[in-house]
């Protein structure tokens, strides 16, 4: 029973820091986005605190703690990325999600399974990159502006040869160019200034670039080999008139690399990704089933299986920023499990996933309340959408029952896919309005449940269109 509630509940008080949070807590933070599965968010909430647990033990017992990967198994449209994803974002971690079905078995073409590893470290990276360029951006601001006005006015004795604190102190008056150039300084504050073209030089490399045709492993010899003949087309400066609004952006972001270690940041990006990394491995009930032995290509499905144990269970993968050990990397799989069932998974997988949750289907009061209750909701969505052209859109209590109660009864009756099918019901139910939009007469439209049933109760009861119905 999920619901997503993004921005739903306002927080009066400040955000507690995560090694404060406790498991109940944790679980009250996710009550926020998803309502329901309380099983699977008490499993990610104790896999995190664990990990809180874990940075605070000395460090021969923490080694050896090693995460408890979860597998979720449930229908979509119910949660399960949803948990995963505010679970990454509440602890501020490196996450990506990845589909298993994209996974190829060493030997056939396509992507093998380390390349989850280097796309989780771009992310760390990333991450780190932007966390640092914020601590530095009050001092690159103060550059950036010290350079537009060099643009702008070069400086030339400003202060004509008086020390600055006593100009500061109001002993001496400050020189005709320095007067000038604190006026520039309050327009360019201001935006005064913002469409004022100046002259800038920038740093332009060659767009020369080295494609690979190949299998596993050649995006990442793509950019070893892009950054080891990047010195055949060295850089070059180039000099361009934008805007002053432009350039402030484009000077800062320079100023943000200019003042940043690297090497640091790379360094700190693998720390964190190998202590806190999330990847959320969907889909993994496709690559289920065991080999056959009649020939057929789906012998790589349990060849997907044999190359992800040993990144589950840790290893040492590299990537262009270093090696990364993924030994206490959290692996949340999920899948729907509708053909193939956990146990067609090898042993020696199920063995790396020890806890399994599984999430329940949706109920009627909670599409119901997935239709009104977020504050980005589907139906203030349109409402919000249509607003633009003047147009009021109301809904009725029993319009949002009728809505609830079909959509409970295409997902029993067809394909069960969640909250999901209701991005579909509303843009039919809406299609005659939002294609008239500005030029329709009356203005204030009522949705009820008489108009929901005339625009979609045939469309429910055709047995031949009901398929395509989402």
């Amino acid at each position: 029973m999920a619901i997503y509630l993004s921005g739903e509940i306002k927080e009066t008080a400040p955000k507690p820091k995560l090694d404060e949070l406790t498991p109940r807590q944790i679980v009250a933070e996710l009550d926020k986005y998803v309502v329901g599965q309380a099983n699977a968010k008490r499993a990610v909430a104790i896999a995190l605190r664990n990990r809180i647990r874990r940075q605070k033990l000395p460090p021969e017992i923490a080694q050896d703690v090693l995460p408890k990967n979860i597998l979720m198994i449930g229908s979509t449209g119910v949660g399960k990325t949803e948990i995963a994803r505010r679970l990454a974002r509440l602890a501020n971690s490196p996450f990506i999600k990845i589909e298993a079905s994209k996974f190829t078995e060493v030997g056939y073409v396509g992507r093998d399974v380390e390349s989850m590893i280097r796309e989780l470290t771009e992310v760390a990276v990333e991450m780190t990159r932007q966390a640092a360029f914020e601590e530095v951006s009050g001092r690159a601001a103060e550059n950036v502006e010290e350079k537009i006005l060099d643009i702008l006015l070069p400086s030339s004795n400003v202060y004509s040869n008086s020390n600055e604190q006593d100009v500061l102190a109001g002993t001496i008056e400050r020189s005709p160019t320095a007067r000038t150039r604190e006026k520039l300084r309050d327009q360019l504050r201001k935006g005064e200034l913002d469409e004022r073209l100046i002259e800038i030089e920038t740093t332009e490399r060659s767009n020369a670039t080295i494609d690979f045709v190949g299998g596993q492993g050649m995006e990442e010899m793509g950019v070893n080999f892009r950054d080891m003949f990047g010195n055949l087309f060295p850089s070059k400066s180039v000099r361009r008139k934008i805007k002053i609004s432009e350039a402030k952006a484009f000077l800062l972001r320079e100023e943000q690399e200019s003042l940043v270690d690297t090497e640091q940041i790379n360094r700190s990006a693998i720390k964190k990704l190998e202590s806190s990394g999330i990847i959320f491995l969907d889909e993994i009930d496709k690559i289920a089933g065991r080999e056959s032995g009649n020939g057929s290509p789906d012998v790589s499905r349990e060849g997907v299986q044999r190359d992800l144990l040993p990144i589950v269970e840790g290893t040492t993968v590299n990537t262009r920023y270093g090696m990364v050990n993924t030994e206490h990397i959290l692996f949340i799989a999920a899948g729907a499990f509708h053909v193939s069932k956990p146990s067609d998974l090898i042993p020696e997988l199920q063995g790396r996933f020890p806890i399994r949750v599984e999430l329940e289907s949706l109920t009627l009061d909670d599409f119901k309340r997935i239709l009104i209750q977020p504050k980005n909701s589907l139906i203030k969505q349109y409402q919000a959408l249509l607003n633009t052209e003047e147009i009021n859109l109301d809904f009725t209590e029993d319009a949002i029952t009728a809505l609830a109660e079909m959509t409970v009864s295409i997902n029993k009756n067809t394909e069960d896919i969640g909250a999901r099918r209701l991005h579909t019901l509303l843009e039919k139910l809406l299609e005659e309005i939002s294609f008239l939009g500005n030029e329709i007469e009356n203005k204030d439209q009522t949705i009820d449940a008489g108009y929901v049933r005339e625009k979609l109760e045939e469309l429910v009861k055709d047995q031949n269109l009901r398929q395509y119905i989402l």
